[in-house]
């Protein structure tokens, strides 16, 4: 069994919530390096009260 890797820089929230892992990184993520936010499932990612993410990615999981 080959297991595969990929990483994206996603904002379309549907993208996002159907991902097995999400990391968030921000603020100022890019050239101003950033922070690692909050990471984990989508799920938990969308309860994040720390993350920009969690309130659009909220939206879809419900």
């Amino acid at each position: 069994m080959a297991n595969t890797l990929y990483v994206l820089v996603e904002h379309d929230m549907r993208v996002v919530s159907g991902s097995d892992w999400v990391i968030d990184i921000g603020p100022g993520a890019g050239e101003e390096g950033g922070t690692i936010v909050t990471m984990g499932t989508p799920a938990e990612v969308s309860r994040a009260a720390a993350s920009r993410t969690e309130p659009y990615l909220a939206r879809f999981m419900a």
